[in-house]
């Protein structure tokens, strides 16, 4: 077994140009090189020819959907996932020993890249309150600590039940009827970080929160926007989709601050072409648009097709389609006709050329798709953003035919299906009428506490118990000297969690560490072996099932923990079979099957190859929001505008980072080498302000209510950024935002577009520039 690393490696930044192509035999080889740095070669081929395949295991590293049984490669997999699903497969393990040698404030002030190295939980650990260290707990008695915290709350409204995407249907499933029965809504998820704005904007325009396309209508889109996304580090396989889209006669768009060495090139490493050739580009037109000015960019171009319309009557607009399946579209001409090309500039840094052209390739396509990601859904304006692409695609009814639709492409593995099974803390009423029906009980009716809202609540002394299903809350949340002390705040505070980072180490005054089994392993219950189901981007509803051993005799399910700790807590008062739920998880998809739409025969379909689609009631001409068909909008227009000396800053993802967590130090299709506290700034933007190369700053917040965040020492990088922008990665630069710094309508943090202004970085000894 290897061992797990001691010290912190110093960091130590080189830079060289950045990539133009992703993937290729480069990938292979730091996939393969990271697995078998963490396990061993017999595990790392068991998890990488089983992941993504029928009956195997599914990648918990992104929700891209797989292709149909039969066209999947026996490589089914990307460079990420590979080093993803064999980081959870390590052969480090963390035990007691190694809490008796590091203490909390030991653990604190390690890097998230540290904690994650030193391996697999082992067993139950309890922090108790006055310890600095956590020491071994039993299940039973764990299990014991936390369900009678639970009972002697003053009310349920005092717990938090907070969930990742990396969670199964299953459990997610028991998850939210337990809290259910307990009596609270308060059902935060990551969804709340990262796409809950789509969610807000496609359900009043559409109906429905989930996005309108299978893999099959990207594959013969005649035009592709991605928007607001970089595919080549946060969601390889969807390059394998567009490469099929490119050799069916596709064109794409992207839409980006940040040149990004996928959307250019990609050398697809299971084919000859990529790794001998020249391999495919992905990008036919790059627009270098500005942090947030894509709702002008799409403000301007419906402006276009209408003025294309008036120019050519009948030939532009699909009139059929907006008489029969829309509302709101004169009210929304009038709007969009006073779009003012002077904001348009200054919003998006593009020429009316450049969009002119834009509107070209949309006039010579039939189909056309738009993909986005979370730099559209972490702005003040992401819902308005999203809405006016929305408005784009009804012009020319570009949803509900095959090859056209709205695709938010969403990070974890199954954070659409966790939605899906009731973790929201505004379910509908339908949703909560049908638990009653099935179990019996009444859920509560008042909308709970979304993330934001349930750390308000923690810091407020308003919630005191906080348990995660999975996840790294406290590094995925914003304001994190905030969000830090409303975690310490609490009672209790519990996290369900295969690994070690950064959350277990801000506990609250008793903390209960509870190590669950990996998707990657084996699930022995008293039934016999189990498997899970996931659902991702595109609706599809499949099995995952593990094939290594646990990482230690210790180890429970997710599902077995929740179960046991309802019957600990709920102690009967519920008619809720949890003991047959946790020896038989075909036993909850029956239950599942009579309560959420869609699953009906949920145990026999999902075991055919390849599961089976949910519908999708777009794609069934079916509109079921406030006005029964799709709805046009009219929104404000925005510009965002950074004072003389400030920059517009956008946090992201390294390439070799899964979510919070770092891998390592390197960001190699960007050319980052050694560091991670490294700012992005177009070299004129860095001439302008009188900075170089390798000159040290601390980036500052600057908020309208006249308030300023740090994020100390960070190394400047000429980079080709968008003028006017800068970027840097989060989680490090999740301090420079405010709590109360949320997009409009979906209460989103706002981690895209934050004013700064980088100042000399001050040694901290002398409080004197370094």
């Amino acid at each position: 077994m290897q061992n797990p690393p001691g010290e912190e490696p110093e960091s130590t930044l080189s830079v060289t140009p950045p990539k133009k192509w992703a993937a290729g035999v480069p990938a292979v080889v730091h996939a393969l090189e990271y697995s078998l740095e963490q396990t061993s070669p017999r595990k790392t081929g068991v998890d990488l020819l089983t992941m993504n395949q029928v009956g195997g295991v599914d990648c918990p590293g992104c929700a891209w959907a797989d292709p149909a049984p039969g066209r999947r490669h026996r490589n089914e997999y990307c460079e990420n996932g590979a080093k993803h699903i064999n980081d959870e497969a390590t052969t480090r393990r963390v035990t007691a020993d190694f809490f008796r040698a590091h203490s909390v404030s030991d653990l604190a002030a390690r890097s998230d890249m540290w904690l994650n190295q030193q391996g697999r939980l082992t067993e139950p650990m309890i922090k108790r309150p006055g310890r600095e260290h956590y020491e071994p707990i039993g299940w039973n008695d764990a299990l014991g600590v936390l369900a009678r915290e639970l009972q002697e709350l003053t009310s349920p409204d005092e717990a938090v039940f907070y969930t990742s995407g990396r969670a199964s249907n299953e459990a997610a499933f028991v998850l939210q009827l337990f809290a259910r029965a307990f009596g609270t809504n308060n059902l935060p998820d990551c969804s709340n970080m990262c796409h809950e704005s789509s969610g807000f904007a496609l359900s009043e325009t559409l109906g429905t929160g989930k996005g309108t396309v299978s893999l099959d209508d990207l594959h013969h889109a005649d035009l592709i926007f991605l928007v607001g996304q970089n595919p080549g580090s946060n969601h390889p396989r969807q390059l394998s989709a567009l490469e099929e889209a490119k050799r069916n006669g596709a064109r794409i768009v992207a839409v980006n601050p940040l040149p990004e060495a996928g959307l250019r090139r990609f050398k697809n490493p299971q084919k000859p072409s990529g790794v001998l050739g020249r391999g495919t580009q992905i990008a036919d037109r790059f627009l270098h648009i500005k942090p947030g000015g894509d709702l002008a960019l799409f403000q301007a171009l419906n402006r276009l097709l209408l003025e294309a319309e008036d120019a050519r009557p009948g030939t532009v607009l699909d009139h059929d389609f907006i008489d029969a399946h829309t509302s709101g579209f004169e009210e929304f001409a009038q709007h969009a006709r006073t779009v003012d090309w002077d904001d348009v500039r200054t919003a998006t840094g593009l020429t009316r050329e450049e969009i002119e052209k834009v509107r070209d390739e949309v006039l010579r396509s039939e189909r056309v798709v738009v993909c986005w990601a979370m730099g559209i859904t972490q702005h003040k304006h992401g819902v308005p953003t999203i809405r006016e692409i929305v408005n784009f695609l009804l012009l020319r009814g570009n949803l509900g035919r095959a090859g056209t639709g709205a695709c938010p492409v969403r990070g974890h593995s199954n954070v659409q299906g966790d939605r899906t099974m009731g973790i929201w803390e505004q379910m509908p009423d339908t949703f909560l009428d049908a638990l009653h029906r099935e179990f019996g009980f009444d859920p509560p009716r008042p909308h709970g506490l979304d993330s934001v809202d349930s750390i308000k609540a923690m810091r407020e002394g308003r919630v005191k118990v906080f348990l995660a299903l999975a996840g790294n809350f406290v590094r995925a949340a914003p304001d994190s000297d905030v969000t830090e002390e409303a975690m310490r705040s609490c009672r209790l505070t519990a996290h369900i969690s295969t690994k070690l980072n950064r959350s277990h180490t801000v506990c609250g005054d008793t903390a209960l560490i509870l190590p669950t089994l990996g998707r990657t392993e084996r699930d022995v219950q008293a039934d016999g072996e189990q498997f899970v189901t996931v659902e991702n981007s595109m609706s599809e509803v499949h099995t995952s099932q593990g094939r290594l051993e646990p990482a230690s005799p210790m180890l429970l399910s997710e599902v077995a923990i929740l179960c046991r700790l309802a019957r600990r807590t709920l102690d009967g008062k519920v008619d809720v079979p949890w003991d047959k739920f946790e020896g038989d998880y075909g036993t909850i998809r029956d239950r599942i099957s009579r309560v959420v739409p869609g699953f009906h025969d949920f145990n026999a379909r999902v075991t055919r190859p390849g599961g089976f689609q949910l519908p999708n009631p777009v794609n069934e001409g079916v509109f079921a929001n406030n006005v029964g068909k799709a709805l046009f909008t009219c929104n404000e227009r925005v510009v965002p505008r950074a004072p003389e000396g400030h920059l517009l800053l956008q946090t992201l993802r390294s390439h070799d980072q899964w979510n919070t967590v770092p891998y390592t130090d390197n960001d190699r299709y960007r050319g980052i080498h050694g560091s991670r506290r490294v700012v992005l700034v177009n070299p004129a933007d860095l001439s302008g302000l009188g900075l170089a190369q390798g000159d040290r700053v601390d980036l500052v917040s600057v908020w309208t209510d006249g308030s300023e965040r740090r994020a100390e020492n960070f190394e400047v990088v000429p980079y080709p950024a968008a003028k006017g922008s800068a970027a840097a990665y989060y989680p490090e630069t999740n301090v420079l935002v405010p709590l109360d710094s949320v997009a409009d309508i979906s209460n989103q943090p706002t981690s895209k577009g934050i004013v700064v202004r980088l100042e000399p970085a001050l040694d901290r000894a002398r409080r004197t520039p370094a």
